[in-house]
């Protein structure tokens, strides 16, 4: 009985984190066209975090994997306004939605870039180092390849964001083992563990595993 109280009381306080989200308007349309286009984009939640990070460490320089039709692009700016946004999408249809979706925010042409192709081709070729903020928000067995990406971006004390790490509850039931949850799972593992980050877990909405690089001490 009280395990099941336990799990009531989880939901609650979960449920009212959720709901207490207030979404500005532009983020909620972006939100309802990439809903129909397919997307699955970041729960409001989790953006508003993501906003925060993106406001708390004065981000210049922010990359996304995975557009969710803007959704989460348009977080990460609301967090910085004076940041420049790369998107990566291999759907050219969710990089025309998000490239709308921040025209009608009236975000300045200027403080986004669009590429459409695979991550694993894209990410190879940008310059370490040079990054605030790296969003992954692609295919999960492909978490623990970007994230190395990621990390290898972000300059030192930047931070790497996760969304989507705990797959629905999944990832915290250690009978379902499937390549979803076993790479979140090893990724969460692995990055807890490494000297060479800070991590965090948030189970909000869909959960968001932050990963900042640690400082030399010569800084």
């Amino acid at each position: 009985m009280r395990d099941n109280e336990s799990n009531r009381d989880f939901e609650a306080i979960r449920r009212f984190a959720d709901e207490a989200t207030v979404e500005p308007e532009a983020i909620a349309r972006a939100r309802a066209h990439a809903l129909e286009l397919g997307a699955d984009p970041v729960s409001a939640p989790v953006g508003a975090q993501c906003a925060v990070i993106a406001a708390a460490t004065a981000a210049l320089n922010i990359v996304e994997i995975g557009t969710g039709g803007g959704v989460s692009g348009l977080w990460l700016l609301r967090g910085s306004p004076r940041a420049t946004l790369t998107t990566i999408d291999v759907e050219p249809e969710h990089l025309a939605a998000a490239r709308g979706a921040f025209a009608e925010a009236k975000i300045p042409p200027a403080r986004a870039r669009f590429i459409a192709g695979r991550a694993a081709d894209v990410l190879p070729r940008m310059n370490e180092a040079s990054y605030d903020i790296v969003l992954v928000d692609a295919d999960a067995e492909g978490a623990i390849e970007y994230v190395e990406h990621g990390l290898r971006l972000v300059r030192a004390g930047g931070t790497v964001l996760v969304p989507r790490v705990l797959a629905g509850g999944a990832v915290a039931d250690p009978v379902k083992r499937n390549a979803v949850t076993s790479a979140y799972r090893s990724l969460i593992q692995e990055t807890q563990s490494s000297p060479a980050v800070l991590g965090a877990l948030s189970i909000v909405g869909e959960g968001l595993l932050q990963l900042t690089t640690t400082q030399s001490d010569g800084r």
